[in-house]
């Protein structure tokens, strides 16, 4: 019974990771630079949940994330950065 509890919310936080998965279809810039399609983390308030933070991954491509934001991020306060 333990081992199906666990199952079902790990599928939850699973599935509930991948739909806050956005597809960005490719573009062209204003400069004629042409963008692939990708997918990017949904748009919220928090700066360090951000593929691109450091100490993140990118789940699609694997690369860790490097940009840093000002200001002390200790703690909770993490999620405010």
């Amino acid at each position: 019974m333990k081992k199906l509890i666990l199952t079902i919310i790990l599928t939850f936080f699973t599935i509930s990771s991948v739909l806050a998965d956005t597809w960005v279809s490719g573009y062209t810039r204003s400069d004629g630079t042409y963008v692939s399609g990708h997918y990017r983390s949904d748009a919220n308030s928090y700066k360090s949940d951000n593929w691109s933070t450091k100490g993140n991954v990118n789940p699609y491509t694997g690369k860790s994330g490097t940009r840093t934001y000002g200001g002390t991020c200790t703690g909770y306060s993490l999620l405010n950065c």
